[in-house]
């Protein structure tokens, strides 16, 4: 076969295979059609079966709705009836009940009527009646009236006059023996000596001669001692003994314990003043220091400042009308505890405010103030707690106290100074203070005569019955006592008895 005839029959080839393969394609893509027009048939019968299944069931359930709402409609409907029926029935009552109102409104304008002309006629008659009683008793309304008021007004001040004594008295038994009792307690809980001990600043000698050696040639020995203790030498005409004075009671201390040491050495020089005098003062500085861990050890107050054990110490130094106030901080401090434990009160802020409430007094001498006052600043100063300063600062009233524990320290210091043989008194402060008893008494008006009693533990006074009532006579005493509080000091108490007689005189004609 030529190259030509290959060509040919591959060209015939060609084109029997492009006829045959275009007749195929449109047969299967025919085929293909008619499947896909046949289901998509298939799919709108079966959505429009569905829809119409739908349809029917909207149809329905709208039914269902509609039965429903017909009923919640008749419902309602019954239920508006009856709330009509209601209101009318009610506004049929309220038509009658204002109908009786109406009424009754009537009836009781009439019986108005009838009472104001009833009131009208009785005041009428009180009219009537006054101006007979006016005329008969001589006196006007005004005038009745202020006699009726005076006679009320005397006859209640006698009967609140009564009153009051009763109750006073009745007070004033039970608080006695309640305040007895809890004393009697406190006081049968500590046993204590009878008088205190008192620093005395006379120093006695072997004879007379020793005199000549303390002053010793041209007064250098006196001289010396006077300057490096810082006291004052009194060399008198008192009989083998001579006296140092000085307003410090640690450095008259001081001063008596190395003029002691001197007079038993027999060496008496400006130098050997200086030694000696030195020397005794470290021996007190170490008794101060014992002193006060002992007063603060037995009061049971532990844990106190080194500087406020100091001052505590110094305290056993220094006397108040004869009383050592070291022994009688300690005292005032048991007591203060006892009486705060029968009391129910804080006991250990009683008993610490006790023990520190005359601190104050071991440097009162060169500090400005009073005692009170500077022991309250020294003691909040070393970080003691508010509510023992306080007890310190009121227990002379300079402060008005606020607590329970400030009225027990106030009474321990008291029942510590008062009782017997705690203090001396000389006769002329004694004499002056009897006399400023009566003076202050004598100075109310009404007073007659007034007499302190009891060495000044009491004062009665008798007034002018015409001037002073039952009534003013409890205020007198009152009064009375106040300006004692305010313009005196004194230990303890003093018992104010007012004192009215009564008499009532008629003749027999």
């Amino acid at each position: 076969m030529t190259h030509w005839g290959q060509i040919v029959v591959m060209v015939l080839s060609l084109a029997v295979g492009f006829g045959l393969g275009f007749y195929l394609r449109r047969y299967l893509v025919g085929e293909q059609i008619k499947k896909q027009r046949q289901q998509a048939e298939q799919m709108l019968d079966e959505a429009r079966k569905e829809a119409s299944e739908i349809v029917l069931a909207a149809k329905d359930e709208a039914i269902k709705i509609k039965d429903r709402a017909e009923k919640e409609l008749d419902r309602r409907r019954a239920g508006l009836r009856r709330e009509e029926e209601r209101l009318q029935r009610r506004r049929e009552k309220l038509d009658h009940r204002q109908e009786r109102m109406e009424r009754w409104e009537q009836s009781l304008n009439k019986r108005q009527s009838a009472l104001d002309k009833q009131r009208n006629q009785v005041e009428k008659l009180q009219q009537e009646r006054l101006v007979t009683l006016e005329r008969v008793a001589g006196l006007s309304k005004e005038e009745a009236k202020q006699e009726l008021l005076a006679a009320v007004e005397e006859e209640c001040r006698q009967d609140m006059a009564r009153v009051i004594r009763q109750v006073e008295a009745e007070a004033k038994e039970e608080a006695d023996a309640r305040a007895r009792e809890i004393i009697t307690y406190a006081i049968q809980r500590m046993a204590s000596e009878q008088v205190a001990e008192m620093t005395v600043a006379a120093v006695p000698l072997p004879s007379d001669d020793m005199k000549g050696r303390i002053i010793g040639r041209g007064g250098r020995n006196i001289r010396a001692f006077e300057k490096i203790a810082g006291v004052d030498v009194v060399v008198d005409d008192t009989p083998e003994a001579i006296t140092i004075s000085s307003f410090d009671p640690v450095r008259r201390e001081i001063a008596r314990r190395a003029m002691e040491r001197l007079i038993s050495d027999g060496r008496i020089h400006p130098a050997r003043i200086e030694k000696v005098v030195a020397d005794r003062r470290k021996e007190v500085e170490r008794i101060i220091r014992e002193e006060g861990e002992r007063a603060a050890y037995e009061a049971g107050v532990p844990g106190l400042h080194p500087e406020l054990i100091k001052l505590l110490g110094r305290l056993k130094f220094r006397t108040s009308y004869g009383q050592n106030q070291h022994a009688h901080a300690l005292e005032t401090a048991r007591l203060a505890g006892m009486l705060a434990e029968e009391l129910g009160a804080n006991a250990e802020v009683a008993r610490l405010g006790g023990l520190l409430h005359d601190i104050g007094k071991a440097i009162d001498f060169e500090t400005e103030g009073t005692h009170a006052r500077i022991g309250a600043e020294i003691c909040r100063r070393y970080g003691v707690s508010e509510e023992v300063v306080h007890c310190i600062e009121s227990h002379h009233h300079e402060v008005e106290q606020h607590s329970i524990e400030a009225i027990i320290v106030e009474a321990a210091d008291a029942i510590s100074g008062a009782r017997p043989g705690a203090r001396r008194e000389s006769l002329e402060l004694y004499l002056k203070r009897i006399k400023a008893l009566e003076e202050i008494a004598n100075s109310f008006k009404g007073v007659k005569e007034s007499y302190a009693i009891q060495a000044g533990r009491e004062i009665r006074v008798i007034v002018e019955p015409e001037e002073i009532d039952d009534l003013a006579t409890i205020q007198l005493s009152k009064d009375i006592a106040r300006k004692l509080e305010e313009s005196m000091e004194y230990p303890g108490q003093i018992r104010v008895t007012v004192i009215r007689e009564v008499r009532a005189e008629e003749y027999a004609k």
